[in-house]
């Protein structure tokens, strides 16, 4: 029975990523029910100004799964991020990052393996902002001096960070339940509750009750500054990393970093009964149409559905096709290559035809 599930093709070079990674998917033999919907800069104008219809949310609820190409942040609007709009209106909790390295991929790095699972709700991007000079930001200030605080300078942009109980819980658990399924072994807890004392000092205290809950799975912690420093020493030492939003943002793009960059990083963000899949990157309008930016990190956000579609088979099948593509750097795009001046660079859609050809080949894992 076929799998339904909402395509996104987003704006910029999200077409051509997704066009690319539904040609790739349905190579492995897995059938597929698309919903193709539109969002994004692009029809904006047909939606009052909104990048996210209705009718997309409404989609993917009915589905419970969604693969999604990058959208562009519209610049200088009132619309603050379509992928932030999706995990509040969906209540994706979980964003999770894998950060793998793969053979042939140019990195300071090697043996990579890691699992960045980010909590998608709370902390510094709740959104909860009071401006400069408003007069809610002067009430907000004489709130807090009557109450004990003092501010270094009143002349300050103030935005709130909350880290809840129920929040935190659910995105460890989360993890935990995550790292079992995935056959990983150790969860690290990424804080800085040395001087946040009630916030992440909150994260931590509840990392610890859930981990005694989980005791087949190894727990510790790091201070977040500490944890930057230890990924680029000793990145073999952890598994998965566990972090609230603004440091999860943050040290995801240092671990794709770590791999080769954010074009071989994919994505998911997941709810209790939601599932969006999508790289890391974002749209790069400028090269819209011109076949030339590279779809690994799509597709591997494609491999990670299939994953959670059950198709555990298909999925490793065409991981190890990409792999084995990235492997021979042939048929690989311009970032890819030794130089990004190489001739033998090909398309968007050229990788995915090398892919495909592995994957009827009969590619093993």
């Amino acid at each position: 029975m076929a799998h339904r599930v909402v395509l996104i093709p987003g704006d910029g070079t999200g077409p051509e990523l997704t066009e690319a990674t539904r040609r790739a998917l349905e190579a492995t033999g897995v059938e597929f029910d698309w919903d193709v919907r539109e969002a994004g800069a692009d029809v904006m104008d047909r939606y009052g100004g909104n990048p996210l219809p209705p009718d997309v949310l409404e989609a993917i609820r009915d589905t419970g799964v969604a693969l999604k190409g990058p959208i562009t942040t519209p610049v200088g609007g009132g619309f603050r991020s379509v992928n932030v709009a999706l995990r509040k209106e969906l209540d994706m909790y979980a964003q999770v990052r894998p950060c793998k390295s793969y053979p042939g991929v140019r990195s300071r790095f090697q043996d990579v393996d890691l699992i960045i699972i980010r909590e998608n709700t709370e902390d510094l991007y709740a959104g909860i902002e009071y401006e400069q000079g408003t007069p809610d930001a002067e009430e907000l200030i004489r709130w807090i001096e009557a109450h004990g605080g003092k501010l270094r300078h009143d002349d300050a942009g103030i935005s709130i960070k909350p880290i809840s109980v129920s929040g935190t819980r659910r995105i460890f658990e989360f993890a935990f339940d995550y790292a079992r399924k995935n056959n990983r072994k150790k969860i690290t807890a990424v804080h800085k509750a040395n001087i946040m004392k009630f916030s992440d000092g909150l994260w931590l205290r509840v990392a610890r009750e859930v981990a005694a809950e989980n005791e087949d799975i190894h727990f510790d912690d790091r201070i977040v500054d500490n944890m930057c420093m230890q990924l680029v020493q000793r990145p073999e030492e952890y598994d998965v990393l566990v972090l609230p939003n603004l440091y999860g943002d943050v040290l995801s793009d240092l671990c794709a970093g770590m791999i080769g960059g954010l074009g071989v990083a994919p994505g998911a963000n997941y709810g209790d009964d939601v599932a969006v899949f999508e790289p890391t990157h974002g749209s790069a309008p400028k090269y819209a149409g011109q076949n030339k930016v590279n779809p690994i990190a799509e597709l591997l956000s494609g491999m990670l559905m299939l994953r959670h579609l059950g198709e555990h088979n298909a999925a490793m099948r065409l991981e190890r096709a990409i792999a084995d593509v990235i492997a021979e750097g042939a048929s690989v795009t311009y970032d890819m290559k030794p130089t990004r001046t190489d001739p033998t660079a090909v398309g968007t859609s050229q990788v995915a035809d090398a892919i495909i050809d592995k994957l009827e080949a009969g590619v093993t894992v």
